[in-house]
């Protein structure tokens, strides 16, 4: 039960003792309940936010930041920057033994910084540390509640029974697929960019005011927005490979699909402060208050699933008639025999968004990366044309595995811009970390934009660029780094809760950087904000540059 209703029936008992006993109390029934419930209600937050966390708290004894508020802590500066730079800083700078102590809205938080802690709860007390029900309950409506949401003895059974379908022996009958929209992605690029119509269609679909996130559309003609392109091919890819469905989202930008993923992932400024209401308020509470976000949300999640659950009814069908059928994930789920129908719709419900938004996300970042650093670009599209055949040729997993140059590249974009910059848990029972005691209920974050740059962990150059850090002595790549521990690379977590569709998504971006990085030379365009390094981060599922990363593109003849 929620404390402001406990604190209401309290309240009303007191106040029914008071009126009965005390027959001659000035104030009636109502009037004492409403003075009582708010006595306890002040000293209740007294104890909570000023006397608990200074005096009794089994966490008061940890390093925390220098700059805390009294009474907000460090909330002003978390709503102010970009998610996960605080964590870095903290991380940084602060002298700790792997967990920090800071507060946000009057709650404590224990950020997770080194090795040992990560894998305490990565790994051996990985159970002991569940979602927040309010990101649980929020993110559900559009993921569903499948493996990345799923908790426990659930989460493990939904694991086990889709590992067959994420092995690497199935991964790879998946690459020619990869491949084949890669390309279709690049020939669209091509196309459009000689045209010169993307910047200003672009600019239009999203003039939303409600989700007034945009730079000025005035792009000259020829500069794309990358995320435009690498969200719709990511898209199709999934749609295929995942539920054996094309999309044609590459060819078609007006479809449906493509446009309500477009307008979940963009919430606007009404769908954070709902967010952050969340935190406070009751999910049922959120989800009924009638605004336009919310009849989005709910629109946009009775779609999905319907569109699901005739894809399965589609597959069904087909398995009846055939023995083998596709190498899409779902088929191979369904010929698994462990999971209902319901089961699958959240299952492509989760598969849609995560096997699509992060990797395109991924994409932004490596082409802003590319068009920062255009050696390593040309250094990388000479071993892509060396290695792979032209771009109109099929390739196999075995060839690209052959580019150690890009693996490199790759990992190094996921090292220095995660697409997630931070996940939260909640202890769900008493336990410790490094022998601290973790009372149940204390959140905890995991913070992949701090690990992942931590000097600490990976050395004075932590910040740069350097995919030479994922070779060896001999030019092949390596699963470390340059870091002493796997737990320096937090991007896809670790452990049984780690993202389980990690070789899908790094094959898919392999073949999307190099189809791309091998026709296409990018650079800024001419005079941009971003070619200074002035730019904000967009929060939301995933952190990209907001208002789009605007490029200008030629093709590179010769491949």
């Amino acid at each position: 039960m929620p404390p402001i209703l406990k604190l209401l029936g309290v309240a009303g008992l007191e106040a029914l003792c008071i009126t009965k006993y005390l027959p001659n109390f000035p104030l009636g029934f109502f009037s004492t309940s409403f003075l009582l419930f708010w006595i306890q209600l002040i000293a209740l937050q007294a104890w909570s936010i000023v006397v608990y966390p200074r005096l009794f708290s089994p966490l008061r004894q940890l390093p925390t930041p220098p700059d805390n508020k009294f009474f907000t802590g460090q909330t002003k500066r978390i709503m102010r920057e970009t998610s996960g730079m605080p964590m870095r800083d903290w991380t940084e700078n602060v002298p700790n033994d792997g967990l920090i102590r800071y507060s946000v809205w009057f709650q404590d938080r224990v950020l997770v910084t080194n090795p040992q802690t990560l894998g305490e709860v990565l790994v051996t007390k990985n159970y002991d540390f569940v979602k927040p029900s309010h990101f649980r309950n929020g993110l559900g409506r559009i993921l569903g509640i499948g493996i990345l949401l799923a908790e426990g003895d659930e989460h493990k059974r939904q694991r086990k029974n889709l590992m067959p379908a994420f092995a690497y022996r199935h991964i790879k009958d998946l690459y020619p697929v990869f491949w084949s929209k890669s390309r279709e992605m690049v020939d669209c690029v091509v196309k459009d960019a000689k045209s010169g119509e993307t910047a200003q269609q672009a600019a239009e679909l999203q003039a939303d005011p409600e989700k007034a996130e945009q730079s000025d559309p005035s792009h000259k003609p020829g500069v794309i927005d990358v995320g435009n392109w690498t969200s719709r091919a990511t898209l199709d890819i999934i749609g295929v490979t995942g539920v054996g469905q094309d999309f044609n989202s590459l060819q078609d930008p007006n479809g449906k699909l493509n446009q309500v993923y477009r307008n979940i992932f963009n919430p606007g400024r009404t769908g954070r402060i709902l967010q952050l209401m969340g935190i406070f308020l009751p999910f049922w509470f959120i989800r009924r208050i009638p605004l336009r976000r919310n009849h989005e949300v709910q629109g946009a999640s009775v779609y999905i699933k319907q569109l699901c659950r005739d894809l399965i009814a589609k597959k069904r069908e087909v398995m009846k008639e055939k023995e083998r059928t596709e190498v899409d994930i779902v088929s191979v789920a369904l010929e698994s025999g462990g999971f209902s129908d319901e089961d699958l719709v959240n299952q492509m419900m989760t598969f849609l968004v995560a096997g699509h938004e992060t990797t395109a996300t991924a994409m932004i970042w490596a082409l802003y990366l590319m068009s920062k650093h255009p050696e390593i670009q040309t250094k990388l599209r000479e071993e892509i044309r060396s290695k792979l055949p032209s771009l109109d040729q099929d390739v196999s997993a075995a060839q690209v595995d052959e580019c150690h140059y890009l693996h490199a590249v790759c990992t190094e974009v996921l090292r220095l811009w995660a697409p997630v910059s931070l996940t939260l848990r909640v202890a769900d029972k008493d336990t410790s970390i490094n022998n601290q005691f973790i009372p149940k209920g204390t959140t905890v974050i995991l913070a992949p934009w701090a690990v992942n740059t931590s000097t600490h962990l990976w050395g004075s150059d932590a910040l740069e660029f350097k995919p030479e850090r994922w070779l060896d002595a001999e030019g092949k790549a390596n699963n470390k780094g340059s870091a002493a521990s796997n737990f320096s690379f937090l991007t896809f977590l670790h452990g049984p809760r780690s993202c389980i569709g990690q070789k899908f998504a790094m094959a898919e971006f392999e073949c999307l950087l190099a189809a791309w990085v091998g026709r296409l030379d990018t650079k800024f365009e001419e005079g941009s904000a971003i070619s200074r390094g002035e730019f904000e981060i967009k929060g939301g599922i995933t952190a990209k540059p907001k208002g789009g990363l605007w490029v200008e593109v030629e093709e590179v003849p010769g491949w």
